[in-house]
C-alpha cells in the first residue's frame, strides 16, 4: 500500500489548487471586463490611432473623438464604460469635458482617466481632477500602462 503524501506535498497541492481557482476567477473577470467600451479623446491623431489599435487588439470596443466637444457628443450617444482623454485640447479641454460629463446624471459615475504630457500641473487643476474622480496618468504611456489603465477603469466600473 502506498504511503500518504508528505505534508509538504499536500500543502503544495492545496496551494496549487487554490492558485488555479484564483486564476480561473481572474480570467473570468478579465473576460467580462474586456467586453467593455472605451472612449478615447485626444487632439493628436497619432495618439488616438495608437491607443485605439492597442485596445482593440486587446478585445475592447473602442470609440474615438478628436476633441472634447465631439467627445461629449460620443459620450452622450454611446455611453461608454470608461473614458481616456487628453487634458490639453483646443475648444473643450479635458477639465471642461470632465466637468460637463459629471454634470450629466447618467454619466456621473463613468470611470475617467486624464492623460497628459504636462508634468507641471497647477495644484488647483490636480485637486479638481481628483475631486471629479479622474485618474491622472502622464504620457508617454507604454503598451502595458495603457492596457493596465483600461483594465483598472473597467474594473472600477464593474465594482460599483
Amino acid at each position: 500500500m502506498p504511503s500518504p503524501p508528505a505534508p509538504s506535498i499536500r500543502r503544495f497541492t492545496t496551494r496549487l489548487n487554490s492558485l488555479v481557482c484564483y486564476n480561473n476567477r481572474v480570467s473570468a473577470l478579465a473576460s467580462e471586463v474586456r467586453l467593455g467600451s472605451i472612449l478615447i479623446i485626444d487632439d493628436d491623431e497619432s495618439v488616438v490611432h495608437s491607443f485605439a489599435r492597442i485596445l482593440t487588439l486587446e478585445g475592447y470596443k473602442v470609440i474615438t473623438a478628436m476633441n472634447g466637444s465631439s467627445g461629449l457628443k460620443e459620450a452622450e450617444a454611446v455611453r461608454p464604460d470608461a473614458i481616456i482623454l487628453d487634458l490639453r485640447m483646443p475648444i473643450v479641454d479635458g477639465l471642461v469635458f470632465l466637468r460637463r460629463l459629471r454634470a450629466n446624471a447618467l454619466q456621473r459615475e463613468t470611470p475617467v482617466a486624464i492623460v497628459t504630457g504636462d508634468f507641471f500641473l497647477d495644484d488647483r487643476v490636480s485637486a479638481e481632477l481628483q475631486n471629479l474622480g479622474a485618474a491622472l496618468k502622464f504620457k508617454p504611456l507604454w503598451l502595458e500602462d495603457l492596457v493596465g489603465l483600461a483594465r483598472t477603469l473597467l474594473l472600477h466600473k464593474v465594482s460599483r
